[in-house]
């Protein structure tokens, strides 16, 4: 089977995004738009972590009107999601399974952005690892709207601080 070929005709894709890995988000959340847990809840915000790699992991609860069975739509309000957040979607993956969870990948020049459901249980985990300029808050906010979820959780964690030390 041959190897997928790269975007722009097999050379390495180069995007404005990967050199800004220390800038700032490209629009900053409101304030209090998600509740966080964790060290990121009780303190105030600390300063932009130098590498720029940061895990916005979520929880959260589906609800009936959760658009999560139709993976064209759940890819396409992923997709916007990642936009609103000044993010930029290269490819995308994903796997259904037989009892309907879903799990969905997007690459992004910022990193990636997964989606994991399980509908027997209503729930939906969901990763942006962010390596450069996109606001993370906003990706989960817009997440949460578009998907319709309830019970909304984001936890905020620094990566890439151990290699540094």
């Amino acid at each position: 089977m041959p190897a997928k070929s790269l975007p722009g005709g097999g050379r390495p894709l180069l995007h404005p995004a990967w050199a800004r890995r220390d800038a700032a988000p490209a629009h900053p959340a409101p304030a209090g738009s998600l509740p966080t847990a964790g060290p990121a809840a009780a303190a105030p915000a600390a300063p932009a972590n130098p590498a720029g790699m940061v895990l916005y992991a979520v929880d959260a609860a589906l609800t009936p009107e959760s658009p999560v069975t139709d993976i064209g739509e759940l890819a396409a309000l992923a997709s916007d999601a990642v936009s609103a957040g000044g993010g930029h979607v290269l490819d995308t993956s994903h796997v259904m399974f037989p009892n309907g969870a879903v799990t969905l990948v997007l690459i992004l020049a910022e990193s990636h952005l997964a989606i994991h459901t399980w509908p027997e249980d209503n729930l939906v985990a969901i990763d942006l690892f962010s390596c450069g300029a996109i606001d993370g808050r906003r990706v989960a906010g817009e997440l949460a709207r578009l998907l319709r979820l309830d019970g909304v959780r984001l936890q905020q964690i620094e990566r890439g601080t151990a290699a540094r030390r």
